[in-house]
């Protein structure tokens, strides 16, 4: 049965310009049974980036259509870059987006960039199509501005637009709050990006919000995973005689830590 990774590779190989369906279909000489199976692969290739559809609907390999698939990273100046998914044949390193040229795309977004110009600083693109988002959230500090309608400034300044909060979905957050804000309309042309806030985490100088921002602006797991757990009640919380095998028991003495109590490891003690 036809997959992804045959089609896109006889698609590479027997068609050199975007083609309809019903072109693909004549060329590839997909049978009529399989027509199904073909309609599936051609939106899930799509969908990865892997093939392009254009406004006329013809599907075609991007780099045979000047087009580039990648990640883009922005930076807080206003422009950013395309990481290629496939390094590119006519220039080295990553793309160039100016400001103007980012089309709504948001740091971390996959991309498809169409290359506008190639010198000996690199390829420079446009972003013509965003495939994926790359966050649905983030975490940033809730203000207010001079018409008391609410926004939150993204921490991680790569994000360059801040988020519109509409009224009545800024849960309890007080002007200088930092909170987690969940997008919930993406920007347009016209327009800024939508959200609520889904936590407040408290003020920047409160104990623990500091490592509260880091631990959701990277993404880091903070809570421990179904399978440690079960382990753990496996194991239960009684010492038993096979356990004290090959150890020494220090039970009895005294032992003073200067950790917190909400510290994430107890390796400050003194006995």
């Amino acid at each position: 049965m036809l997959n992804a990774e045959q089609l896109l590779k006889h698609i590479r190989e027997q068609v050199d310009h975007p083609a309809t369906p019903r072109e693909l279909l004549q060329r590839l000489k997909i049978p009529r049974e399989g027509r199904a199976t073909f309609k599936r692969l051609l939106k899930d290739l799509v969908a990865s980036g892997a093939l392009v559809q254009t406004r006329g609907n013809r599907f075609g390999v991007p780099d045979l259509m000047n087009l580039v698939v990648g990640r883009i990273t922005t930076n807080p100046r206003g422009f950013g870059f395309v990481v290629p998914d496939r390094p590119l044949e006519e220039a080295q390193g990553d793309v160039f987006v100016a400001g103007s040229n980012l089309n709504q795309a948001m740091h971390g977004d996959r991309v498809v960039v169409r290359i506008e110009r190639i010198s000996d600083r690199g390829a420079e693109g446009r972003i013509v199509r965003i495939l994926e988002r790359g966050a649905s959230s983030t975490v940033g500090r809730y203000d207010l501005d001079e018409r008391g309608m609410g926004f939150v400034v993204p921490f991680d300044r790569r994000l360059i637009m801040d988020v519109q909060i509409p009224s009545g979905e800024a849960q309890e957050a007080e002007p200088g709050d930092m909170v987690i804000v969940e997008i919930t309309r993406w920007p347009t042309a016209v327009r800024g990006p939508l959200g609520r806030v889904v936590e407040v985490l408290g003020g920047i100088e409160e104990p623990g919000v500091d490592t509260e921002i880091i631990i959701r602006k990277h993404g880091i797991p903070d809570a421990h995973g179904d399978e440690s757990i079960a382990e753990a009640k496996r194991l239960g919380g009684e010492v038993r005689d096979r356990d004290l095998r090959d150890r020494t028991d220090f039970r009895q003495r005294t032992t003073v830590t200067i950790d917190g109590e909400h510290a994430r490891d107890f390796d400050d003690a003194i006995t």
